[in-house]
């Protein structure tokens, strides 16, 4: 089987690579199960001072894998593993850098919520599009409501409505947009920071800037988890999935 993540440790960074460009790194079992994988190598790795999470191809991340979900029942719908990977993310001692050459949708935007840092091209786009499909961004709001606008976040949960990166820098869901030719030397400049940081002082820092929140996610992503696969697996959460594949208007947008 293909590896569809990749994990690279160079001079104290460790570079985490989504790597299936052909269904735009959506979260499939396989990928989750090799995000995670890596994720607590990079973390356990006494040698590793920051993890820098990036891409391959045009797109960073397009979501849960709908085809995984069409059909499925609440019980078997991969959201189940897919709160761990935030938990750990968001709980990790050594910073993690969100790296955006392209869109992120969904899941993708939950991924990135999770880092400490993020850094997009300003060319970027982002959606919760949930909504439109039947379900509801219940997992990703667990790291999205401490830091995100409230207001904003009310409005683009609802509408599923694109926008751009400039715009998600100014409600708080990334750090910084910068011109694409300019993003590896801005990615590269956040990493060398975090390598001046002591790792105690930046592991301890972490938990105060995560404070009660991090306290409450293990179960707050549990109780999500369930409203997710509920909604996947629900009458309109499989016609979405229907439609999306069908590239048509779900029967409610008719």
């Amino acid at each position: 089987m293909t590896e569809l993540v990749h994990l690279e440790i160079e001079s104290g960074i460790a570079t985490i690579t989504l790597d299936s460009p052909h269904n735009r790194n959506a979260l499939s079992a396989q990928l989750r199960g090799e995000l995670h994988a890596h994720l607590t190598s990079a973390i356990d790795s006494d040698a590793v001072r920051a993890i820098v999470l990036t891409h391959t191809g045009t797109v960073f991340c397009a979501g849960m894998d709908l085809k995984e979900s069409r059909g499925a029942s609440a019980s078997e719908q991969g959201v189940a593993d897919f709160p761990e990977t935030l938990r750990l993310i968001w709980t990790s001692p050594t910073p993690v850098i969100a790296r955006l050459a392209g869109p992120a949708r969904a899941g993708g935007v939950g991924l990135i919520s999770a880092c400490d840092l993020a850094i997009a091209a300003d060319t970027v786009t982002f959606a919760f599009t949930e909504v439109r499909i039947g379900v509801v961004p219940a997992v990703i709001s667990v790291p999205l409501v401490p830091q995100v606008q409230p207001a904003a976040l009310h409005e683009l949960f609802l509408t599923g409505e694109t926008f751009d990166a400039r715009r998600a820098a100014e409600i708080g869901l990334i750090t910084k947009a910068v011109p694409a030719d300019g993003l590896d030397a801005e990615v590269t400049r956040y990493a060398e920071m975090l390598r001046l940081g002591a790792p105690s002082a930046l592991a301890a820092t972490k938990v105060l800037l995560r404070g009660s929140a991090a306290r409450t996610m293990s179960d707050d992503l549990a109780a999500m988890a369930e409203v997710s696969a509920e909604r996947f697996a629900s009458e309109e959460g499989q016609e979405g999935i229907r439609a999306f594949m069908e590239k048509r208007k779900p029967s409610w947008a008719n």
